[in-house]
């Protein structure tokens, strides 16, 4: 299968994470990894290992016959000069998850694995961290992996290895992934996001479509454009999740308690009241993660236990504090407005802390929903302008602060200390709109890193300015 790249010199695009991870699989199969990246210090660190390195711009006017493969780090876009070149003198370019899939396959690292894919808009590392719960609780040997933060390949190399891989993709990554056929594989749900990097959303939605390749195929019926998905589905089977009561072939909610008739007549498998996060979005997540288990045999007493163990990692709808009757709720996770949605749509009086970088993303048919549920909103970032117009015509009765990247900051000062200073001033303009009853909900909508480091560090910067309120700090006038 990987007979090919033997003593062959293999391209390695993007020194990352998952460039990191192919390393040492590359030389088990004897192939000669080569390291190429734009950035000075990745090439260098790449070289003091040992590594032969080669810039972006000397491959660009280079022959790249000599190359078997080349394997891209999934934020490479597939217009970048380099792939364009080896695409186009008939070289195979695949992603660092097509490659652990032939890695896999070829039993490099023991017998072949299950792997149970994840994708989505939103929802996916929850659903991800849910599914290995449910693994764990029925005491099959697993690992959760991908985009959640552990390379596939790391994964394969553990000893002992798992029986079951609970993989976490983005669109990304599947796009450079055509091979995988996941023995479960579920699409929770399609929004706009990373329509820059896609080209439209139809491209979007098709990148998404490969989760459904394999045995079992896993739609989110709430959601149109993956319910669509279900019809065009390339899995031997597909099944469906509502948050309503299901049909057959289908998992859903009855009288407060998750119900699967896809893979049984009727079984029980979880109450509501357990799961967690708690609301829409983590009642879907659990019917997806239910549905993904159910497919490879795991009985319902263990997906109840493994969905009542999970408890929802941090910056994800995270309870911070209550301080006068108002609660603070950090959801910077919600990067996209159809993250923000569901995260505002599961509380009735909401302040709302958005802004960053929307992507291309549209903000207007979000807010046109949430409206209602508004009773102020702080806005910061770049995009900060764009969901102010927004609000302006969609919900004008909405009290609005939108903040200046320089507020409350001396601009001497590092990008870090800035955006915490930034991030402070919103919360204290939050709480100061706020009333007994409301809650402070950062949902931004939009990417961290037009300030922050990435969406944690956005979180963290959050969770620190509440830490410091003060009661006289609630529904003060400014």
């Amino acid at each position: 299968m990987l007979e090919f790249l033997r003593g062959r010199d293999v391209l390695v695009a993007g020194w990352g994470v998952s460039g990191r991870s192919l390393i040492e699989p590359l030389r088990d199969i004897g192939a000669h990894p080569v390291v190429t990246d734009s950035g000075a210090k990745a090439l260098a660190e790449a070289a003091e290992l040992g590594l032969e390195v080669a810039t972006s711009i000397e491959l660009e006017h280079t022959d790249l016959s000599r190359f078997a493969l080349v394997i891209t780090s999934p934020g490479w876009r597939p217009d970048s000069p380099v792939l364009v070149s080896a695409v186009t003198e008939g070289i195979p370019v695949w992603g660092d998850v097509e490659f652990a899939w032939w890695v896999d396959q070829a039993r490099i690292y023991g017998p072949v694995r299950k792997w149970l894919v994840i994708t989505g808009t939103n929802g996916k590392t929850t659903t991800t961290q849910m599914t290995h719960s449910i693994l764990r609780a029925a005491g099959i040997s697993s690992v959760a992996c991908g985009n959640i933060g552990l390379p596939i390949l790391d994964a394969l190399r553990r000893n002992p290895g798992p029986q079951v891989l609970a993989v976490e993709l983005s669109s990304f990554q599947l796009h450079w992934a055509p091979s995988v056929r996941p023995e479960a594989g579920v699409v929770l749900n399609v929004a706009e996001d990373h329509l820059d990097w896609h080209g439209g959303l139809d491209a979007y939605a098709a990148a998404k479509a490969r989760a459904l390749t394999g045995r079992v195929g896993v739609v989110g019926l709430d959601d149109p454009v993956a319910g669509s998905l279900a019809r065009k589905a390339k899995a031997r089977r597909t099944v469906g999740f509502r948050i309503g009561v299901p049909a057959d072939g289908e998992l859903g909610v009855v009288d407060g308690k998750l119900l699967d008739r896809a893979f049984t007549k009727a079984a029980i498998l979880a109450e509501t009241g357990d799961i967690s996060p708690p609301g829409p979005a983590g009642i879907a997540d659990a019917l997806a993660a239910s549905a993904l288990t159910r497919a490879i045999d795991v009985a319902p007493q263990f997906v109840k236990e493994g969905l009542a163990e999970h408890k929802v990692g941090p910056h994800r709808t995270a309870f911070v504090r209550e301080l006068g009757g108002v609660e603070f709720i950090d959801d910077s996770k919600a990067t996209n407005p159809h993250a923000a949605r569901a995260a505002i749509m599961a509380h009735p009086q909401v302040v709302w802390l958005a802004g960053g970088l929307l992507k291309g993303a549209s903000i207007d048919d979000l807010i046109e929903e949430v409206g209602d549920r508004l009773v102020g909103a702080v806005l910061f970032g770049a995009d900060a302008p764009v969901i102010a117009a927004a609000l302006a015509r969609h919900a004008p009765e909405v009290p609005v602060i939108e903040l200046d990247a320089g507020d409350d900051a001396d601009m001497q000062s590092s990008r870090s200390q800035r955006a915490e200073a930034v991030m402070g001033r919103a919360v204290r303009a939050a709480a100061g709109l706020a009333r007994a009853g409301d809650t402070v909900l950062l949902a931004p909508a939009a990417a961290s890193l037009d300030m922050y480091d990435d969406y944690t560090h956005r979180g963290r910067c959050f969770v620190d300015a509440v830490t410091a309120l003060e009661d006289g700090d609630i529904g003060r006038e400014l």
